[in-house]
């Protein structure tokens, strides 16, 4: 992949000809599928990074001379969109599904198996062994309510209280949950799923944005469990993830090359700091912040932030995390946008990739990973993933009784949070404890500890109008565009989907 320094750079000022068509700020995911496409039709686009690599939280490390992924570990299949783009990038046959063997939940008393037939742990009918396993039979019979009550309970506004003007509270995932089948099912079934899937709680969760269509299959079934089990019928066939073979960070690489035989210039190193509208176009005020620039031309800036000429071009994508978009545009966006716009939180994710020497774990005990419920005692991990379970490639990769094992921790609402005095035992403690077999600290072959300081950005009740708002206000700006998870969503489907449909449309 090509990747340059910050010379040359168009001297504010300067004529289009010559210069970028479209400057693209931010180079995860979003940002290169946006700049991929746009040079596809043409478009001279120039990608600026402030970090030293492209790809955003789809990323990898090394872990004792394996690679692995650091972020982003698989995409879900209920929509086209992420298998399209493979496609297109020559990784179709590289597509792969993970093992059946499935997850389990670590509860405060036990583990079992994550029952199958839900969504987001909501299960579509409570009387399944795996689910009454779960929340015993007094769950079960709670979580009945839901088949005998109105089908709009639990979907209007938190108290229903009236919406700010500009904005409307939204319905929260957790709260529907609670008043359809109980809070046993909430916090022992959705909890844990919903802060591993979109390192949130329930209740800052919103509903139509991690359950996209729910909503209207409720008003036409009349209960939860009814409208579940018909978006599992609908889906497609097979797992609802999958992953690549050689990690999902080979996306990142597929898309720079790409991008660049397109004629994508992309810049990493390179911090934008300031927004402007100019005469005939977009005013970006760039520094250079010295991350793995080696190639910078004499008088463009060095390693302590220093300043380099503006940009001007005539269209602008900011495909950065939603608290650095906002700080850009500042004034852009009109007064009346302001609380509707409001970034939303992010939360910090910490990674800790153990490789271990260790058959016993050939039998996978607990499937492909284990997901934690609330109040789980002696255990700060909020998830694990026993990846060499999970993926047959990499346990090829890592050799005989050897095993990679990821364990998260932050997320929802700031909750299991790293030991900063003993990272590694803790990690490794934790594994034992999650995956119920002894483990010490001789069979540590290597590990590493990756942090994600922004998280995911959490689509908290009312996300979707809040987004709305924002895209209305920029496209009252000719040649301002915004995307990326902390509009779209989280989650790769969404993401590429968003990025796709902005290129077509820009």
């Amino acid at each position: 992949m090509t990747v340059t320094g910050p010379a040359p750079t168009p001297a504010a000022g300067d004529a289009t000809p010559g210069g970028p068509d479209v400057v693209v700020v931010g180079a995860g995911v979003a940002g290169l599928v946006v700049a991929r496409d746009l040079a596809a039709r043409g478009r001279r686009v120039l990608v600026l990074e402030r970090a030293d690599r492209p790809g955003g939280c789809v990323a990898s490390v090394q872990v004792a001379g394996l690679t692995v992924d650091a972020g982003a570990e698989s995409f879900a299949t209920r929509s086209s969109v992420v298998p399209d783009l493979l496609a297109e990038l020559g990784l179709a046959d590289d597509v792969v599904p993970p093992s059946p063997a499935g997850a389990w939940l670590q509860l405060p008393d036990r583990a079992v198996p994550l029952p199958k037939a839900g969504m987001l742990g909501i299960p579509g009918s409570p009387w399944a062994a795996d689910v009454r396993a779960a929340v015993g039979v007094v769950g079960a019979l709670r979580a009945s309510l839901d088949r005998v009550l109105p089908g709009r309970v639990g979907l209007a506004a938190e108290g229903d209280r009236p919406a700010p003007e500009g904005d409307r509270p939204g319905t929260s995932l957790g709260r529907l949950v609670r008043l359809r089948q109980g809070r046993r099912v909430l916090d022992r079934l959705v909890t844990p799923v919903v802060a591993g899937v979109h390192a949130t709680h329930p209740d800052d969760a919103d509903l139509d944005v991690v359950l996209p269509g729910l909503r209207e299959r409720m008003l036409g079934r009349g209960s939860l469990g009814a409208a579940v089990s018909a978006m599992r019928a609908a889906a497609p066939a097979g797992s609802a993830v999958a992953g690549l073979r050689g990690g999902m960070h080979r996306l990142v690489r597929a898309l720079v090359a790409d991008a660049t035989r397109h004629g994508v210039e992309l810049r990493t190193g390179v911090a934008v700091t300031a927004l402007s509208r100019d005469d005939g176009g977009w005013r970006l005020a760039v520094e250079h912040v010295g991350a793995g620039q080696e190639d910078v031309a004499p008088g463009a800036g060095g390693p302590d932030g220093d300043g380099l000429p503006d940009i001007l071009t005539p269209q602008v994508v900011l495909a950065t995390p939603g608290p650095v978009t906002l700080r850009l545009l500042g004034d852009l966006l009109p007064a009346a946008v302001g609380p509707a716009a409001a970034a939303p939180a992010d939360t910090g994710v910490e990674l800790v990739t153990l490789l271990l020497d260790a058959p016993e774990l050939d039998a996978a005990p607990r499937g492909t990973g284990v997901l934690v419920a609330p109040g789980t005692p002696d255990v700060t991990a909020k998830a694990l993933t026993h990846a060499t379970a999970k993926w047959a490639w990499l346990a090829q990769a890592a050799g005989p009784g050897r095993h990679v094992v990821r364990l998260s921790y932050g997320g929802a609402r700031g909750t299991g949070g790293l030991d900063e005095d003993a990272p590694l035992a803790t990690a490794l403690a934790d594994a034992a404890a999650l995956l119920g077999v002894p483990l010490r600290a001789e069979q540590v072959v290597g590990w590493t500890r990756v942090p994600w300081p922004a998280g995911l950005p959490q689509v908290r009740p009312g996300h979707r109008d809040r987004a709305r708002a924002v895209r209305r206000a920029l496209e009252e700006r000719p040649g301002l565009a915004a995307c990326g998870a902390w509009l779209a969503g989280t989650g790769l489907v969404a993401v590429v989907g968003d990025a796709r449909a902005l290129a077509a449309r820009f």
